[in-house]
């Protein structure tokens, strides 16, 4: 899972800081792609699953010495990966089952749209006009991306895919907006990592009931894409956000987020020759301008 962001001082930018953005945004943006690979021989709680048996131990390892939450934050923090991993990630993977590649990729890039509205909801931040009119212009391209799933794209995306993706989308963004409440308290590290680790713990009875009653076949495809969505995306994407918002303004740091759709649909026209109609290209460059007015500093 992406990370919550996080404050960052303003300084100039480096040439390493834009190449790690740019770096970030194509890890992060294959996701989508990887996980629709992976989803072809293996069920989508399992494969999930498998991203976290791989990504958990890791985060095991790099967190002594910064890991210590007090008692008193430990049930807040297991909700919130409930609400991150349990229902973000896992709905996200079990709509991509109902959706084409590209559309998932568009979907998902609605995740920073939410993150303004829950923000002002719940730390009182304000909706610019700008900000307003990105929300809207946000929503009317996944409106135009459903439209113009024609022919195969058609057969690939459901009703229901598309709904799920969508609920990943408002409950990642709902994550990332409460963690940063939390982190204020207990620290960025220690809160994402326990909470990536109580939402596995969660997901998992869930994942072994699917195992058993689905038939599966753990190919290495499968393998591979559980490990680069462990290994690449989960914890070295994490650090890796946590070095930029170091370094970089925060709302800088935010253009990673609508530069990954870019990278999504590309390689799911490559992969799986996902189509981009007029009515599909015209929606997903609503979303991508929606999401960059949503993410813009108020004036």
């Amino acid at each position: 899972m992406n990370p919550p962001p996080v404050a960052a001082p303003s300084q100039v930018i480096s040439p390493q800081s834009i190449a790690a953005m740019l770096l970030l945004a194509l890890l992060w943006g294959l996701s989508i792609p990887v996980t629709k690979l992976g989803l072809e021989t293996t069920p989508p709680m399992l494969l999930t699953a498998l991203r976290y048996a791989i990504a958990v131990p890791l985060f095991l390892v790099l967190l002594p010495g910064r890991g210590r939450l007090p008692r008193s934050a430990l049930p807040q923090v297991a909700l919130l990966g409930i609400l991150g991993i349990g229902i973000g990630q896992v709905s996200q993977t079990l709509g991509i089952v109902g959706t084409s590649a590209s559309t998932g990729t568009v979907i998902s890039a609605m995740i920073p749209v939410f993150v303004v509205i829950f923000a002002a909801w719940r730390l009182r931040q304000r909706v610019t006009g700008w900000q307003r009119l990105g929300i809207a212009l946000a929503f009317a391209g996944i409106a135009a991306v459903a439209m113009g799933q024609g022919g195969e794209g058609a057969a690939r995306t459901t009703l229901q895919g598309a709904v799920l993706v969508l609920l990943s989308a408002v409950t990642i963004s709902l994550y990332y907006v409460w963690s940063i409440e939390i982190a204020a308290r207990h620290g960025t590290v220690a809160v994402v990592v326990w909470s990536t680790m109580a939402g596995f713990i969660a997901m998992l009875p869930w994942a072994v009931a699917e195992a058993r009653r689905v038939p599966f076949d753990l190919t290495f495809e499968a393998f591979a894409a559980a490990a680069y969505l462990g290994l690449v995306v989960t914890v070295a994407g994490l650090f890796l956000w946590l070095w930029i918002l170091r370094t970089v303004p925060a709302r800088i740091a935010a253009s990673v987020q609508f530069l990954q759709p870019l990278v999504g649909i590309a390689a799911s026209a490559l992969a799986f020759g996902d189509p981009m109609g007029p009515m599909f290209l015209l929606g997903g460059a609503l979303v991508l301008a929606g999401v960059g007015l949503t993410v813009m500093r108020a004036p």
